[in-house]
């Protein structure tokens, strides 16, 4: 009797069909990369197609609502205000980035190294971010930001803001440190003569690097927000054209009163984009590096 004709087996989806499948079902991930894409790209067709040098103080007329030659209108200072949102936008997002990777970088660093240690490192550490945390954080930066007599920069914003912006992560990343330590895989990497840097490196590190993206979004969200509001009050870079310093602008001259709402709609409304992007990608990549909240893909 022959031999029956062995069916072939199914073939496996691709890693596509398989990524596809899984952003259908991280739909909060899917909406913060839309809302940042489209984001990126007003800023980048922005530059390709508006005069961003009508972000400057007179020139463009004053307090023009939007208009087909405005789209945006103008504000008090005579600046465009399409062209500032088109500026301003990327400079802020500077700040936030430059912040968020000095913060989250230190504070892995911290925290592996405590979480590794334990001992007296750990301790000294533990009680530095400890204490840190207690201290009202908006306060200490409005205080380093007042002592600082000439005018900020961005990225002298940004390292003021970075100031404080590694206690977080440093808390949060020795906890998740803590658990991998005892793992068997560190173990035998301790027998096989690594040392504790190469074992941080090689072994610990990696398998963070989920909760370390999440991580570094919410960070780069959480001192966006910082800036904004040290720049609110006046103490960002006046001749910069970002988010905050346009709605410090908005509050010196009243335009909230006055009924020059075009002028604080614009900033807001970029803010808001920001915010709800960054937040929902850190949602999305929470169930990456929640085991609790990770689905099979």
């Amino acid at each position: 009797m022959a031999d029956l004709p062995v069916p072939p087996a199914p073939a496996r989806p691709g890693a596509a069909s398989a990524l596809g499948r899984y952003l259908r079902r991280n739909v909060a991930l899917v909406v913060g990369l839309v809302l940042l894409g489209a984001l990126t790209a007003f800023v980048g067709v922005g530059h390709l197609v508006v005069d961003t040098s009508k972000a400057r103080p007179l020139s463009a007329p004053t307090l023009r609502p939007p208009s087909r030659q405005y789209p945006l209108g103008t504000d008090r200072q005579g600046r465009d205000l399409l062209a500032v949102m088109v500026a301003g936008t990327p400079l802020t997002l500077r700040i936030g980035f430059i912040a968020g990777v000095i913060g989250v970088g230190l504070g892995a660093l911290l925290g592996f190294t405590a979480a590794y240690y334990r001992g007296a490192t750990d301790a000294i550490i533990r009680g530095v971010v400890d204490v840190g945390l207690t201290v009202p954080g908006l306060l200490v930066l409005i205080i380093i930001a007042v002592s600082i007599k000439e005018g900020l920069t961005v990225d002298q914003m940004a390292i003021v803001v970075a100031s404080l912006a590694w206690l977080s992560p440093t808390r949060a990343i020795r906890a998740q440190a803590l658990s991998l330590r005892e793992r068997g895989y560190v173990d035998v990497a301790r027998l096989s003569g690594m040392r504790g840097p190469e074992i941080i490196v090689r072994e610990l590190a990696p398998n963070l690097l989920p909760y370390l993206g999440a991580t570094l979004v919410n960070a780069v969200s959480s001192a966006i927000l910082a800036s904004v509001f040290l720049e609110v009050l006046g103490l960002g870079p006046i001749d910069s054209p970002t988010l905050g310093m346009t709605l410090y602008w908005v509050n010196f001259n009243a335009a909230l009163i006055n009924g020059w709402w075009w002028w604080w709609a614009a900033p807001i409304v970029v803010i808001l984009v920001v915010f709800l992007g960054l937040f929902f990608v850190t949602v999305g990549l929470d169930e990456v590096a929640n085991p609790r909240l990770r689905r099979a893909v």
